[in-house]
């Protein structure tokens, strides 16, 4: 067998997919699981040991570069081009808040889009090969890339009833 191919397992509950993704976790295939679900559920992020979301880094660095160019923008162009105005100073930080407020939305937004993209993979232009479409009506699935360890995740699998157990491929 070959890398690419794998276990899927379809269950009717929630319950005994969480359990079979934690001991196939336990039995060393936390890098080889997908699972699959009608929407999203906590108890499954959680099984795989998803921990926080880093797109949050994304839109800090994003706002931090649009409010730095928010107040670099409008102070060089006012030492370039000096307009002594009333007695004034040219630098007058107090009318750059606005301009560096506003391009620290827009950046902060666009690098949060980028970072979203980036992160997910998108777009992908190899389509999964493993699916069911009982996923999307309310079972539950898993698939374990298990390669040469086969009989191992089988076991596994088995120990938690799956409706459906069969061998896939991803390639």
């Amino acid at each position: 067998m070959s890398d690419a191919t794998g276990l899927l397992a379809s269950f009717d509950y929630l319950d005994d997919a969480v359990d079979s993704i934690k001991d196939l976790r336990k039995a060393g295939f936390s890098d080889d699981l997908t699972a699959y679900a009608a929407y999203p559920d906590h108890h499954i992020e959680h099984a795989l040991g998803y921990g926080q979301s880093p797109v949050r880094v994304f839109t800090l660095v994003g706002g931090l570069t649009g409010t730095a160019t928010g107040f670099a923008f409008p102070s060089f162009a006012s030492m370039d081009w000096p307009l002594i105005t009333g007695g004034k100073p040219i630098l007058s930080i107090p009318a750059y808040v606005i301009p560096a407020f506003e391009l620290t939305i827009l950046f902060g937004v666009l690098s949060t889009v980028i970072g979203l993209f980036v992160l997910s993979r998108l777009p992908n232009p190899t389509p999964t090969v493993v699916y069911d479409p009982e996923f999307s009506a309310g079972r539950y699935g898993v698939y374990v890339r298990s390669g040469a360890r086969s009989d191992e995740a089988r076991t596994i699998l088995e120990k938690y009833q799956p409706a459906e157990l069969r061998e896939g491929s991803d390639a």
